[in-house]
């Protein structure tokens, strides 16, 4: 087996191995993990778009004890969320909901997306499909002919010598 064989079997087994290895089997989180990976998606009331997990107003504070104690009760994410939107309205949410008014965020971008797309695939169309300049009439063929067959002293003065 030649040593550029050799060198390129040895990526693929490193490459598998890796990849195995991070497919392995992950141990539960913590509450303590699970508590902190929810907090980062509650916005802090009072912060401007910062997480509870990030802020350190004692609103935030105060949030985190909340979760944590619900989640030391045996409480899942879905029960927290509950609580935290009855407590503190639809704005505690990091992530807007992807039904009602909140839906657009979600479909506005993509829409503009794919209008822009639409309209760059129907310009290089009409490129396409366009000449690639202006064509020349019949009536400027013949002016060009004409204006070839004149002779380059009009005056038959000669070149003046």
């Amino acid at each position: 087996m030649s040593r550029r064989r050799l060198s390129w079997a040895a990526l693929a087994v490193v490459l598998v191995v890796a990849l195995v290895a991070g497919m392995g089997s992950r141990d539960e989180p913590t509450r303590a993990e699970r508590a902190r990976s929810f907090a980062d998606s509650v916005k802090c009331p009072t912060c401007r778009s910062q997480s509870v997990a990030d802020s350190d107003a004692p609103v935030a504070t105060a949030i985190r004890a909340e979760i944590d104690a619900r989640f030391e009760e045996g409480q899942n994410e879905e029960q927290v969320r509950q609580y935290l939107l009855a407590t503190y309205g639809d704005e505690v949410l990091l992530t807007p909901p992807r039904s009602g008014v909140g839906s657009l965020v979600w479909i506005l971008p993509v829409a503009g997306l794919l209008i822009a797309l639409g309209a760059l695939a129907f310009t290089f169309r009409r490129w396409k499909l366009e000449p690639a300049g202006p064509t020349a009439s019949d009536a400027d063929r013949d002016l060009v002919a004409s204006a070839l067959r004149v002779p380059a002293d009009p005056h038959g003065e000669g070149d003046g010598r």
